[in-house]
């Protein structure tokens, strides 16, 4: 009888002790596990934006500046693809996505230490730290190579790889952390789901002022600077807009119905885009024209990425009208009242179009689009209720204006006190093919 009444007096008080005891021992978090659907939908999306940069921004370029300047104009797509991605697996992926700071990350990760096989980041649960890692170098030499556009027909190649490095650590890696890493952009709650801030904006502001430190092209305003060959361009923007895909849908992380809608929203976005422009020269000019087409896609696809996985499909289309129509007063109207020759409207289409998405994302963001795990409440806009996440997107803008404005002209200033920014005046006029690289195409 004792026996039974103490092993009813230990089961009572076990009974009592549970709970407690189940607390202090309760299992941790399950170890993310690599999803197989996952990581083949985002080695597909890190295709597709690697492929944005060559062939796409290279054809979309070359076809839009002189015979004399094509092979030069490609080389510095191609260049930018082969610096920064060393660069970035060296250093650049680790200051920006590991740890949490406020400002910048951390050298857990230099020259890629500690990513194995099974490796996972806090940022993407379900796919190899290694793609992670890839899938977000090809960002950050889009954006470089994006930069060129504003300073095609004269910028020393020299001048154009040492500007690279530096702007590369100096003005992307830490905007990158402060939106997408864990820093204090986005703990404030910026919200910018593919670039609008890192990207577009960052580079759109950067060409501005490459394009007002090494000044106009010689003969901007007095001598025909038509393209070469505008067929090239079209090519161009049809390898840009499907490598778009990746781009927006790619940065759900995952193959879901986020990024699903986010690819949807981003086509319609794009045609909207593209329509808007032609509806507007046409009635301006008297001829749509196909540059201005395919400079209206650009502009749709630029200005729905940082919305395009927050907002509904229809939301879409009126973004992308938006775009076309500040996108073509930026490229028309603005470049003729402020003076400056940004050379393939860098900051007219990506600048303006980056600053006008971010802005909109804060107006028609949709909650039940971004709910997760890790925001179970999702990121509703103006439109459901919340008028803060717009003043919020306003500072994000603010704040990447800032940032790249001034050290892009203080990186310009050192870089050409290091070596010539721009090529000589009887360069200029011979050819960047001739007298940087030594070839030229044929007729």
């Amino acid at each position: 009888m004792k026996s039974l009444s103490r092993l009813a007096a230990l089961a009572l008080l076990a009974g009592f002790a549970t709970p407690a005891f189940a607390e202090m021992v309760a299992p941790a978090a399950p170890v993310s596990k690599i999803d197989a659907g996952d990581t083949a939908w985002m080695i597909a999306a890190t295709a597709l934006v690697l492929m944005m940069t060559i062939p796409g921004l290279a054809l979309f370029y070359c076809g839009m500046v002189r015979k004399k300047n094509v092979l030069g104009t490609m080389a510095q797509s191609v260049a930018a693809v082969c610096l920064v991605s060393i660069l970035w697996a060296l250093l650049g992926y680790t200051l920006a996505f590991s740890g949490d700071a406020p400002a910048l990350g951390n050298l857990e990760r230099a020259f890629l230490r500690g990513i194995g096989m099974d490796t996972v980041s806090p940022l993407a649960k379900t796919i190899p730290e290694s793609l992670f890692m890839i899938y977000q170098m090809t960002f950050a030499i889009i954006t470089v190579a994006l930069v060129s556009g504003a300073v095609a027909d004269r910028m020393r190649f020299s001048a154009f790889l040492l500007f690279s490095v530096l702007w590369l650590f100096i003005v992307y890696v830490p905007l990158a952390h402060w939106v997408w890493g864990g820093g204090f952009l986005q703990t404030m709650g910026v919200l910018d789901f593919a670039g609008g801030t890192v990207v577009h904006i960052n580079a759109g502001v950067a060409g501005l002022v490459a394009a007002l430190v090494l000044g106009k092209r010689r003969g901007y305003g007095t001598e025909n600077l038509a393209p070469y060959d505008l067929s090239l361009a079209v090519i161009g923007t049809g390898l840009l807009w499907v490598g778009w895909f990746g781009f927006n849908g790619g940065s759900a992380l995952g193959a879901g119905s986020r990024a699903s809608m986010a690819i949807v929203a981003t086509h319609l976005a794009a045609c909207a885009g593209a329509l808007t422009w032609m509806a507007l020269e046409w009635a301006s000019r008297g001829k749509p024209s196909v540059l201005g087409i395919i400079s209206g896609a650009v502009a749709g696809l630029g200005t729905i990425t940082p919305a395009s996985g927050f907002v509904l499909p229809w939301h879409g289309i009126v973004i992308g009208i938006i775009a076309g129509g500040g996108c073509y007063w930026a490229c028309t109207k603005l470049k003729l009242w402020l003076g400056y020759d940004d050379s393939l409207d860098v900051f007219g289409v990506h600048g303006v179009g980056g600053a006008i998405g971010t802005t909109l994302t804060g107006v028609f963001a949709v909650a039940a689009i971004s709910m997760g795990p890790d925001s179970p409440g999702g990121s509703p806009g103006l439109l459901e209720g919340n008028p803060a996440q717009l003043a919020t997107q306003l500072i994000g803008v603010a704040v990447t204006v800032a940032w790249s404005g001034v050290l892009t002209f203080v990186i310009l200033k050192l870089v050409g006190f290091i070596t010539p920014l721009r090529v000589t005046p009887e360069a200029e006029q011979m050819g960047l093919d001739i007298t940087l690289h030594g070839e030229s195409i044929h007729s």
